[in-house]
Protein backbone atom coordinates (compact mmCIF):
# COMPACT_ATOMS: atom_id res chain seq x y z
CA UNK A 1 0.00 0.00 0.00
CA UNK A 2 1.19 3.64 -0.41
CA UNK A 3 0.81 6.10 1.81
CA UNK A 4 -2.39 8.27 1.50
CA UNK A 5 -2.54 11.46 3.53
CA UNK A 6 -0.18 14.18 2.39
CA UNK A 7 2.99 11.77 0.74
CA UNK A 8 4.74 14.49 0.52
CA UNK A 9 4.53 16.56 4.02
CA UNK A 10 7.59 16.27 5.19
CA UNK A 11 9.17 17.72 8.79
CA UNK A 12 11.23 20.48 8.66
CA UNK A 13 13.91 20.96 11.46
CA UNK A 14 15.77 24.68 12.05
CA UNK A 15 17.44 26.09 14.82
CA UNK A 16 17.04 29.78 15.63
CA UNK A 17 19.56 32.28 16.56
CA UNK A 18 19.71 31.27 20.21
CA UNK A 19 20.32 27.71 18.97
CA UNK A 20 16.69 26.45 20.20
CA UNK A 21 16.02 23.66 17.62
CA UNK A 22 12.08 24.60 15.88
CA UNK A 23 10.13 22.33 13.55
CA UNK A 24 7.22 22.01 11.57
CA UNK A 25 5.36 20.26 8.52
CA UNK A 26 6.01 21.85 4.84
CA UNK A 27 5.26 20.04 1.59
CA UNK A 28 7.93 19.05 -0.39
CA UNK A 29 6.82 20.96 -3.62
CA UNK A 30 10.08 19.44 -6.24
CA UNK A 31 12.96 17.25 -6.03
CA UNK A 32 15.80 16.69 -8.12
CA UNK A 33 19.80 15.88 -7.96
CA UNK A 34 20.10 19.14 -6.78
CA UNK A 35 17.96 19.25 -4.08
CA UNK A 36 14.16 19.19 -2.21
CA UNK A 37 12.44 22.21 -2.55
CA UNK A 38 9.42 24.09 0.03
CA UNK A 39 7.61 27.65 -0.78
CA UNK A 40 7.38 29.96 2.36
CA UNK A 41 7.46 33.27 2.86
CA UNK A 42 11.37 33.93 3.69
CA UNK A 43 10.27 36.52 6.28
CA UNK A 44 8.81 33.49 8.58
CA UNK A 45 10.32 32.07 11.88
CA UNK A 46 11.08 28.83 9.11
CA UNK A 47 12.93 31.55 6.61
CA UNK A 48 14.71 33.34 8.89
CA UNK A 49 16.09 30.31 10.49
CA UNK A 50 16.44 28.31 7.83
CA UNK A 51 18.44 30.82 5.86
CA UNK A 52 19.93 32.27 8.32
CA UNK A 53 22.10 29.19 8.93
CA UNK A 54 22.09 27.46 5.71
CA UNK A 55 21.31 24.43 6.97
CA UNK A 56 18.25 22.12 7.58
CA UNK A 57 16.79 18.68 8.49
CA UNK A 58 13.53 17.27 6.86
CA UNK A 59 11.94 13.70 7.49
CA UNK A 60 9.18 12.05 5.64
CA UNK A 61 7.30 9.56 7.71
CA UNK A 62 4.86 7.61 6.14
CA UNK A 63 3.38 5.14 8.88
CA UNK A 64 0.85 3.69 6.31
CA UNK A 65 4.10 1.84 4.70
CA UNK A 66 6.17 1.81 7.97
CA UNK A 67 9.04 4.14 6.12
CA UNK A 68 10.59 7.43 6.68
CA UNK A 69 13.31 8.95 5.04
CA UNK A 70 15.95 11.62 6.93
CA UNK A 71 17.79 14.23 5.33
CA UNK A 72 20.03 16.86 6.12
CA UNK A 73 21.85 19.31 4.30
CA UNK A 74 22.61 22.71 3.27
CA UNK A 75 19.86 24.97 1.77
CA UNK A 76 19.82 27.98 -1.05
CA UNK A 77 17.38 29.85 -2.09
CA UNK A 78 15.89 29.11 -5.74
CA UNK A 79 16.32 30.96 -8.58
CA UNK A 80 13.61 34.15 -9.21
CA UNK A 81 12.64 31.93 -12.22
CA UNK A 82 11.75 28.33 -10.89
CA UNK A 83 9.50 30.67 -7.96
CA UNK A 84 7.17 32.62 -10.46
CA UNK A 85 6.82 29.43 -12.27
CA UNK A 86 5.64 27.75 -9.10
CA UNK A 87 3.68 31.16 -7.73
CA UNK A 88 1.81 31.03 -10.93
CA UNK A 89 0.98 27.18 -10.56
CA UNK A 90 -0.60 28.43 -7.15
CA UNK A 91 -4.22 28.97 -6.62
CA UNK A 92 -5.71 32.13 -6.57
CA UNK A 93 -6.37 32.58 -3.40
CA UNK A 94 -3.30 31.03 -2.31
CA UNK A 95 -1.23 33.69 -4.04
CA UNK A 96 -3.38 36.51 -2.53
CA UNK A 97 -2.50 34.94 0.98
CA UNK A 98 0.79 35.10 0.41
CA UNK A 99 0.71 38.68 0.10
CA UNK A 100 -1.89 38.78 2.77
CA UNK A 101 -0.29 36.61 5.26
CA UNK A 102 2.68 38.46 7.68
CA UNK A 103 3.52 34.88 8.52
CA UNK A 104 4.68 34.06 12.16
CA UNK A 105 3.88 37.38 13.44
CA UNK A 106 1.41 37.97 15.78
CA UNK A 107 -2.04 38.62 14.40
CA UNK A 108 -4.75 40.83 16.83
CA UNK A 109 -7.62 39.06 15.18
CA UNK A 110 -8.75 36.49 12.38
CA UNK A 111 -10.89 39.84 11.03
CA UNK A 112 -7.60 41.34 10.93
CA UNK A 113 -6.40 38.61 8.09
CA UNK A 114 -9.65 38.54 6.56
CA UNK A 115 -9.45 42.21 5.96
CA UNK A 116 -6.03 42.01 4.50
CA UNK A 117 -7.02 39.74 2.43
CA UNK A 118 -10.02 41.70 0.99
CA UNK A 119 -7.43 44.82 0.36
CA UNK A 120 -5.14 42.19 -1.68
CA UNK A 121 -8.05 40.61 -3.67
CA UNK A 122 -9.24 44.67 -4.30
CA UNK A 123 -5.70 45.64 -5.56
CA UNK A 124 -5.56 42.23 -7.83
CA UNK A 125 -8.91 41.50 -9.20
CA UNK A 126 -8.11 39.21 -11.96
CA UNK A 127 -5.29 36.45 -11.93
CA UNK A 128 -2.40 38.49 -12.89
CA UNK A 129 -0.98 38.54 -9.40
CA UNK A 130 2.79 39.00 -8.93
CA UNK A 131 5.30 36.52 -6.52
CA UNK A 132 5.69 39.17 -3.37
CA UNK A 133 9.69 39.65 -2.64
CA UNK A 134 9.26 38.04 0.38
CA UNK A 135 7.96 34.86 -0.95
CA UNK A 136 9.96 32.07 -2.06
CA UNK A 137 11.40 28.49 -2.52
CA UNK A 138 14.01 27.03 -0.85
CA UNK A 139 16.44 24.29 -2.00
CA UNK A 140 17.58 21.84 0.75
CA UNK A 141 21.26 19.99 -0.90
CA UNK A 142 21.28 16.78 0.82
CA UNK A 143 24.61 15.78 2.80
CA UNK A 144 22.52 13.18 4.34
CA UNK A 145 20.04 10.77 3.39
CA UNK A 146 18.72 7.57 5.61
CA UNK A 147 16.17 5.47 4.17
CA UNK A 148 14.38 3.73 7.62
CA UNK A 149 12.45 0.41 7.32
CA UNK A 150 10.23 -0.95 10.16
CA UNK A 151 11.14 -4.27 10.44
CA UNK A 152 9.63 -7.22 13.02
CA UNK A 153 10.94 -7.08 16.81
CA UNK A 154 12.34 -3.13 16.41
CA UNK A 155 14.99 -4.80 14.03
CA UNK A 156 14.49 -1.84 11.33
CA UNK A 157 16.76 -1.71 8.52
CA UNK A 158 18.44 1.33 8.10
CA UNK A 159 20.66 2.41 5.25
CA UNK A 160 22.19 6.14 5.29
CA UNK A 161 23.94 7.93 2.02
CA UNK A 162 26.92 10.51 3.35
CA UNK A 163 28.64 12.68 1.43
CA UNK A 164 30.92 16.14 2.60
CA UNK A 165 29.94 18.32 0.18
CA UNK A 166 26.90 19.18 -2.82
CA UNK A 167 29.04 18.24 -5.72
CA UNK A 168 30.95 15.25 -4.07
CA UNK A 169 29.99 11.34 -4.59
CA UNK A 170 27.76 9.07 -2.25
CA UNK A 171 29.17 6.93 0.57
CA UNK A 172 26.84 4.45 1.86
CA UNK A 173 26.75 2.39 4.94
CA UNK A 174 24.11 0.28 7.07
CA UNK A 175 23.38 1.36 10.94
CA UNK A 176 22.45 -0.76 13.69
CA UNK A 177 18.35 -0.07 14.36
Amino acid sequence: SQEINDPNAMTLSSVDHDGMPNVRIVLLKSWDEKGFVYYTNLESAKGVEVLGSGKAALNFHWKSVRRQIRIRGLTESVDDAEADAYFESRPRLSRIGAWASQQSRELQSREALMDKVATIEARYPGDDIPRPPHWSGTRVKPLYIEFWREADFRLHDRLVFTRSNPDSGWTRQRLYP
